[in-house]
């Protein structure tokens, strides 16, 4: 690399830098930043040109500034621009503020290109080195179909100089892992191999990524390791003497783990540790050798107590895996005790304050669970839970609701394990956990009683968490009668109990009380009055929230009118839940991400090779019901895998309107407001839609997708709550690949006072969304307008106009519909004309439009003249999408006015245009029109 000489140190970047760590609040941090940007961009605007050395320093500071968190929006042309420069610090930094900063959607992409390609021809190994490790950064679709045929050429060039070789090599990696189909490996694989032949060692560890060969004692550690991280992307070898030879070199590197160290040192340990646990991962993917596997196994376990933090981590890391091995899940469980010291042992031990430590600990308990010690590791888990860090107290909730609903036999068990674990750590108990319990324990008539005893005995705490409110509630609700014997928890005194915690509860759990209070009712008649008078309080009947107010209304009506037997059927107790996956597991898949959790099939943990179909997680309530279609009052609590969302309708009622603009309220009802707010150019698009809460009670499990066949559309996630009264954004970028009719679908799904509410929309995303306005002479547009003659390049329609036409607004309503209008083009000044091009991924069209209006007819109800045409407007098939009818001209009829579009589209069937003439044109307006468009 070419040093870098005194005049690059660039003093301007080091001050602001220092300025920046010397600000003494945020604020003022900020105000410092706003007023580089302001400078930054006053010397890009500038009329005096930059030199190399200015726009350097310059895009270093708007790099610094992005690295802060602030959003860079300028810049980027000053860094392509970096990239020309024959000077290695200017070409540097281009090619870094464009790995950072670019993304593959960037209108400079095809100047990226450019100059990478003029770096890669220029065969000057340092700027080739920059521009592969740019390509390699990105690493983006779009770079390797640029570069993916001509990295192989710079790879197996005989002129190539080592180091570029081996940045190619590296370079052609990263495109084969993100666009496998892109890199053309079949013609090149043969002459890549043979760089594994190369005389220079660094063209090798290109190849393999491989450092030195003997290292402290250890024969080429990289290069160890890197085969054996290749051979665990192919299955075992089938061939019986090439797989005795793989294990015999397994079981020598495993011999060698286990000799006495050559030297002290800790790079002697680190080397001869890594190609052992790289050993070990290959066995652990080869998954067909018990002796193998045991062997491993053990030799983790020696790991479990090391004082050396990294260790320590990759031996539970890589015996989590080995615990889903029927051949070494015993062997994994004799470390149990191992692990659980380890899980309790004090920082001061090891030294050591890394929580992931203990995660994995905690992952590989949840792993060797089974049948035989699952109590035990329950229990341990939770004495565990009270002192654990907070960043895994969730994730450690989770697992043991897991493993006591997998694991119970005796459910007694269970619903004592899930209330001490509301009890531990109740801020951490997700709704998806006190669900579960309840569901479990309508579906198992055996312990509805004792769990209604617990939960009535666990009440009686002087301070409760509200998610065991919440469950007491539930439970009590329905099977409070099955304890009402004892005089100690008599109905009055259930219900006393749990109005006791009424007020110290939120909205949502009081809403879940009320409901069990109406339960109360038909459970226990000599009850009714006490509970009547509360929901006739005035904290009931004018409670500032609508849901409680609403509930304690109708309750009230429905206790006072209806007679036993309504009260019996409409409040019966609630019928078992179907079965279905647990939503606590997948609540655990979605918190540790794909491929992250154990597997805790139990056909894979037996050793003899049986399977214990009965007991599998989706079937642990050993029940198979049927749906019950009776109504029942506290249904709603429950999460959207109760029962399946009934299918919504989608909302297009406001649609029309943002065919001409792109703000404003596209969807609103009693509970929430949708507002949007577009910008489009060329082919992209950004939506900022606003999800605004009408009612002052949250909206739970708040979240949206977008549906889309003909679009790609991305979608930033979305904050699960809405406050009441609060107001949420979320911001959806669009890609127009190619012409489109259909638009996309917004899908929105949350709960309000624990109802389920799904709402579907479509968003206003039409095909003129994508035009850009252009400029045209008059000579040219009529040239253009007479050479688009055929059928399929011409759209139109002749209409009635109700009202008088505002000029000013159809000017409005073309320029918003997204052409150029054109003044001084059409002979006729009453005419409108506008041009434009609609940009898609795949090509760009250009449309030609004209609105004539016809002076000459009279209003709807008088006789309608023909409208003045002229001759070289042709007029061919009614506008796709548009609901006014058929060109009247088609039917040889007489019109008013006329609408159409011609041009030279990609495609020989009928243009697809979203045109809904209707939004586009005025509503007021009492003379004919005639408007035509050509694409």
């Amino acid at each position: 690399m070419p040093a870098v000489s005194k005049g690059d140190g660039m003093r301007g970047l080091a001050v602001f830098i220092s300025d920046i760590r010397n600000c003494k609040s945020k604020e003022a941090e900020i105000k410092r930043i706003n007023k580089e940007l302001a400078n930054i961009r006053s010397k890009f605007k500038g009329d005096k040109a930059l030199d190399g050395y200015s726009k350097k320093k310059y895009v270093c500071k708007l790099l610094f500034i992005f690295l802060l968190g602030h959003d860079i929006d300028f810049g980027h042309m000053e860094a392509v621009n970096l990239l020309s420069s024959n000077k290695y610090t200017e070409k540097q930094i281009g090619y870094l503020f464009i790995s950072v900063l670019v993304n593959s959607n960037s209108d400079l992409i095809r100047l990226i290109n450019n100059g990478i390609k003029n770096d890669l021809a220029s065969r000057n190994p340092t700027f080739m080195n920059l521009a592969l490790h740019c390509i390699a950064n990105v690493g983006s679709r779009e770079m390797a179909e640029a570069f993916a045929s001509e990295i192989p050429r710079v790879l197996v060039a005989g002129d190539t100089m080592d180091s570029v070789k081996q940045s190619a090599a590296l370079c052609l990696l990263r495109l084969n892992r993100t666009s496998p189909d892109l890199v053309p490996m079949g013609e090149w694989t043969t002459r890549v191999v043979h760089l594994l032949n190369d005389q220079h060692l660094i063209v090798t560890s290109a190849s393999i990524d491989l450092q030195d060969y003997t290292y402290y004692f250890v024969a080429a550690p990289w290069l160890s390791v890197k085969l054996l991280r290749l051979l665990q992307c192919y299955p075992p070898p089938e061939d019986a003497a090439l797989r005795s030879r793989l294990t015999e070199c397994l079981e020598t590197i495993l011999n060698k783990a286990q000799e006495p160290p050559k030297s002290k040192k800790v790079q002697h340990s680190n080397a001869k540790n890594a190609v052992l646990f790289e050993a070990i991962a290959l066995i652990i993917h080869h998954d067909s050798e018990p002796t193998l596997l045991v062997r491993a196994c053990n030799q983790l376990g020696q790991f479990l107590q090391h004082r050396e933090t990294n260790l320590r981590y990759l031996a539970l890391e890589s015996m989590c895996t080995l615990a889903s091995s029927e051949f070494s899940h015993e062997a994994v469980k004799t470390h149990m005790e191992t692990v659980i010291n380890a899980l309790k042992v004090s920082l001061a031990q090891f030294g050591s304050r890394d929580v992931s430590v203990r995660q994995r600990a905690v992952d590989l308990l949840y792993a060797m669970c089974d049948r035989s010690n699952a109590k035990q590791i329950v229990a341990e888990m939770l004495s565990y839970l009270e002192t654990a860090d907070y960043s895994i107290r969730e994730e450690i909730v989770l697992k043991v609701a897991i493993l006591a609903e997998k694991y119970a036999v005796d459910y007694t068990w269970y619903v004592d394990t899930i209330l001490n674990l509301i009890r531990i750590a109740g801020d951490y108990v997700s709704e998806e956990v006190w669900y579960r319990v309840i569901q479990i324990v309508i579906n198992r008539d055996d312990v509805q009683g004792y769990a209604a005893k617990t939960v009535f005995e666990a009440l009686q705490a002087p301070a409760c968490h509200e998610n065991l409110v919440k469950v007491g509630g539930y439970i009590l609700g329905e099977f409070g009668n099955l304890i009402a014997g004892d005089s100690r928890s008599s109905p009055l005194v259930q219900f006393n109990l749990l109005h006791s915690k009424f007020h110290l509860c939120s909205v949502p759990t009081r809403a879940l009380l009320l409901s069990a209070y109406i339960k109360f009712i038909n459970l226990f008649p000599e009850v009714k009055a006490t509970i009547q008078d509360v929901l006739r309080s005035d904290s009931q009947l004018r409670n500032a929230d609508v849901e409680l107010q609403q509930r304690a209304v109708e309750y009230l009506r429905l206790s006072c009118i209806a007679s036993t037997d309504i009260l019996a059927t409409v409040l019966e107790e609630m019928p078992p839940f179907p079965e279905r996956e647990s939503s606590i597991l997948a609540k655990l898949k979605k918190k540790k991400g794909p491929g992250k959790l154990p597997d805790m099939d139990d056909s894979r943990r037996s050793v003899n090779g049986s399977t214990d179909s009965t007991h599998s997680f989706t079937d642990v309530l050993n029940l198979n019901p049927a749906p019950s279609s009776g109504a029942n009052l506290l249904i709603d609590v429950f999460s959207e895998s109760s029962a399946p969302a009934a299918a919504t309708d989608v909302s297009e009622e406001n649609f029309p309107r943002f065919v001409c603009k792109n703000n404003g309220v596209i969807y609103e009802n009693q509970l929430l407001q949708i507002g949007l707010k577009s910008e489009y150019r060329q082919n992209l698009g950004r939506m900022y839609v606003f999800y605004g809460n009408k009612t002052s009670t949250q909206f739970l499990s708040f979240s949206s997708s977008v549906s889309s066949s003909d679009l790609n559309v991305h979608s930033k996630a979305v904050d699960p709550v809405i406050e009441g009264g609060a107001q949420m954004q979320q911001i959806l970028n669009i890609e127009c690949v190619s012409d489109f009719s259909d638009a996309p679908v917004l899908n929105i799904q949350f709960r309000y006072g624990g109802a389920l509410q799904n709402i579907a929309v479509k968003l206003p995303v039409m095909l003129n969304k994508f035009f850009q306005p252009t400029e045209m002479m008059s000579q040219d547009f009529f040239q253009r307008w007479k050479q688009l003659g055929a059928p399929q390049q011409e759209v139109q329609k002749i209409f009635k106009a109700k009202h008088p036409m505002d000029t000013e607004v159809a000017k409005a309503k073309i320029l918003g519909f997204g052409v150029a209008l054109l003044d001084g083009v059409d002979p006729n000044p009453a005419n409108f004309v506008g041009a434009g091009v609609v940009h898609t991924k795949t090509t760009q069209v250009g449309c030609l439009l004209r609105l004539e209006p016809n002076m000459q007819a009279q209003t709807p109800n008088g006789n309608a003249a023909p409208p003045a045409t002229d001759p070289s407007f042709p007029f061919g098939a009614g506008l796709p999408g548009s609901h006014l009818g058929i060109c009247s001209r088609c039917r040889g009829e007489q019109g008013d006015g006329f609408v159409g579009l011609k041009g030279t589209w990609p495609k020989s069937h009928e243009l697809k245009v979203a045109f809904d003439l209707a939004s586009f044109l005025p509503p007021d307006g009492r003379v004919c029109e005639r408007l035509l468009l050509r694409t």
